[in-house]
């Protein structure tokens, strides 16, 4: 052990010896601007880079040295500066004058649609909303279909709730957030993704890992933040209609005006409904819920010279009708499912900016109503949910840039009811908290270091320590490391309430305790040349170790579903490769394979979880014609086998098969319009069996959970997106 330390050092200490930083700026009559793109070359070495999108490059030094250093961006003058074996910790920040005799000068560049951030010391992918763009990506359930990282899975049969899986975990284990404001928790965990337009959305970061202190204690397999479409940014007028085979419409508008040099808002209306009555597979049961949801949000933003601040209000309301065909909310003959949820928040943001550079001080704000029932045949549910959070952050530097601090307190206060037949939940919460983060970002190395202390009114303090490092071993290779602890307090019921589509008893668990888990792992990323263009390899590997999980025992009794805090050892290995690469100009591919490996106690046996494939294999090819009207997408997942649930005790195991998943779009640009047609399930996969003992929806052996592929065939889709952009403002 002592030597692979040493050889670590040694090798640290060798590669920082040749690196240098800083940022390229540029300077005019009227303003300075941040350079992207500008070439950075050692003439006797012959190697360079580019700057990144905030003007920041990092470019590794020779042995033999000194050499010149050039630095050059269309419109400016070159510059040059001799590097010596000295300026290895060296951080430049360079200046070029325009060239005064250039007029207008227009960059044409392209801009990855996915990718992993180089900047970030943690891992993070980021999907903009150019890749969103390459499905229908009506709701957030859409908008991972071209992502290997995050899996959505449909929950049951009849209510066609979606929940999104990372690193073979239950989506209450990844924290989401709104713009770093907390999202889809409790009450909106198994049906709040349906409720968010993916139209509304500039870009998506899925960090894998537990994230940083400042964002909370319940990130234990990773974070996936969404931010929205910005009002001095987003266009003036945004329209997306879209209507698919199974009688699902939607139609979203969205519209931003600046209404001065210092205040902007921007307003979101999403519409939709599903009202075609299909049952494709002739079991009697709706293939898909009927219902319709009505969604808005509108949002002030104030930018000045000392402070800027936001606040948004988001509504909507969802309804949901499943289960026989004969079932109408108005007429409700036979087993049906109703499903009905209403929803409001307050969220706000105030930043005050010290005249000391990079010191600043901002406040979060959230309030947040939630109300929900709803019936499975003749088994019912109803919650309610009122939610207060506050987070305070500081942030400044020690001495120079390369270390920063961000000190703060945070404080949820919640208060929720829940029901199930004869199970009621309801607990009343008070959880202030402290926390502290240090970054070091060095020539190669950089580091986040962070914890945070919280106290729960009932159940005592938590503390939550996490670590996460880059480094870089080459100008083209970054390492990443990361370990933390996290906790989460279960809502049992509504976190499985779609587990009501069954005849199947719950047994609720003794008491209800926190969840507590240590995530560590670690990725590497390469960047390689393929036919005179870019491409990046990236291969990752998380271990979620549980000290205490309440778990879903479906095995233990096959007439039963078991709740039960388990303090035996409950385990997540996660292993994805993924290789990104551009052939040709206008070609891009993609292809990902994941393996999972998700173990815990069930009916007494360390095995893995129930439909949960352990493979999955997956292929994106994005085309763009040469003149940009024509955009070609396509997206291939191939599901490995997953063990099924036992229907009767003493059975032998069952495993669902591989399956394939094919999706397709063509999208045709025309100046302000753009026209959209696909398809989903293009190989028309479908569970033969979604629903067990359909024909008997109040006997002992009905079962609408035991779903691991698609329930409905091919579909078709038809679209169109009309922007109005806004014309940029005048100097």
């Amino acid at each position: 052990m002592k030597l692979i330390l040493t050889l670590c050092c040694l090798l640290l200490l060798t590669t920082l010896n040749a690196q240098i930083k800083g940022l390229v700026q540029g300077l005019n009559s009227s303003s300075t601007e941040i350079l992207v793109g500008a070439k950075i070359t050692l003439l006797h070495a012959n190697t360079g880079t580019k700057t990144l999108e905030n003007g920041t490059f990092e470019l590794a030094l020779p042995k033999s040295l000194p050499d010149t250093l050039v630095f050059f961006y269309p419109g400016y003058y070159p510059d040059s500066i001799i590097v010596n074996k000295k300026d290895r910790f060296v951080s430049l920040n360079i200046m070029l004058k325009a060239e005064v005799h250039f007029g207008e000068i227009t960059v044409d560049g392209k801009k990855n649609t996915h990718g992993i951030s180089k900047m970030k010391t943690l891992h993070v992918e980021e999907i903009t909303a150019g890749e969103l763009r390459k499905a229908a990506c009506c709701n957030l359930s859409e908008s991972f279909e071209t992502n290997a990282s995050v899996d959505v899975n449909i929950t049951d049969a009849v209510s066609g709730a979606k929940k999104i899986q990372m690193m073979g975990l239950n989506g209450v284990y990844t924290q989401i957030q709104l713009e770093n404001i907390p999202y889809l928790r409790g009450l909106e965990s198994s049906y709040g993704l349906n409720t968010l337009p993916g139209t509304w959305i500039e870009s998506i970061q899925i960090t894998k890992g537990t994230g940083n202190v400042v964002n909370g204690y319940e990130s234990m397999a990773g974070l996936i933040n969404l931010e929205l479409k910005k009002p001095t940014e987003m266009e003036r007028l945004y329209v997306n209609a879209y209507q698919n085979r199974f009688g699902r419409s939607e139609v979203n508008v969205n519209a931003g005006q600046v209404i001065n040099k210092k205040w902007s808002t921007g307003s979101f209306v999403h519409a939709s409904a599903v009202y075609g009555n299909i049952d494709e597979n002739k079991d009697g049961f709706r293939d898909l819920p009927m219902g319709d949801n009505l969604s808005f949000m509108n949002r002030w933003v104030f930018q000045g010279d000392k402070m800027e601040a936001q606040i948004a209000v988001n509504a909507y309301q969802d309804r949901k009708v499943g289960g026989q065909i004969s079932f109408q909310r108005e007429n409700p003959l036979g087993y049906g499912v109703l499903i009905n949820s209403q929803h409001i928040d307050l969220m706000a943001k105030t930043g005050f900016f010290s005249k000391k550079p990079l010191r600043s001080f901002g406040v979060v704000y959230n309030l947040k109503y939630q109300d929900m029932d709803g019936q499975f045949g003749i088994r019912s549910f109803l919650g309610t949910e009122k939610r207060a959070y506050v987070n305070a952050l500081y942030e400044d530097i020690i001495g120079t840039s390369d270390h920063k601090i961000k000190l703060g307190s945070s404080m949820v206060m919640l208060q929720i009811t829940q029901k199930a037949d004869l199970l009621s939940d309801n607990r009343n919460e008070f959880v202030p908290g402290a926390f502290a983060e240090y970054t070091f970002t060095g020539a190669r190395l950089s580091s986040v270091l962070g914890a945070r202390i919280d106290y729960h009114n009932l159940f005592g303090w938590q503390f939550s320590p996490r670590l996460h490092a880059k480094y870089r071993l080459t100008q083209t290779t970054d390492l990443r490391g990361t370990v933390g602890k996290g906790w989460r307090v279960p809502n049992y019921i509504i976190d499985n309430v779609s587990l009501l589509a069954s005849s199947k008893t719950w047994v609720a668990p003794t008491s209800i305790l926190p969840e507590i888990s240590w995530n560590f792992g670690g990725s590497i990323a390469q960047e390689f040349t393929l036919f005179k263009r870019k491409g990046t390899v990236s291969i990752d590997f998380y271990r979620t170790f549980f000290e205490r999980q309440l778990i879903i025992d479906r095995d233990e009794d096959p007439s039963k579903v078991v709740f039960k805090n388990l303090d035996s050892p409950s385990i997540s290995n996660s292993l994805q490769a993924e290789v990104a690469i551009n052939p040709l100009k206008n070609l891009a591919i993609r292809m990902a394979v994941k393996y999972l490996d998700v173990k815990t106690i069930l009916d007494g046996r360390f095995q893995q979880q129930i439909m949960l494939p352990k493979y999955r294999g997956f292929v994106n090819i994005a085309y763009k014609s040469k003149n940009k009207r024509w955009e070609y997408d396509v997206t291939c997942s191939v599901f490995g086998k997953s063990r099924l649930p036992v229907e009767k005790p003493n059975d032998p195991e069952r495993y669902s098969p591989a399956y394939p998943m094919i999706n397709s779009q063509i999208t045709h640009v025309f100046k302000r319009w753009n026209f959209y047609i696909g398809i989903e399930n293009l190989a028309n996969f479908r569970q033969k069996t979604p629903v067990v003992d359909a024909s008997n929806p109040f006997g002992n052996d009905f079962d609408a959970t035991c779903v691991w592929g698609p329930i409905t065939g091919t579909n078709a889709y038809i679209g169109l997106r009309y922007a109005l952009l806004r014309k940029p403002l005048k100097k």
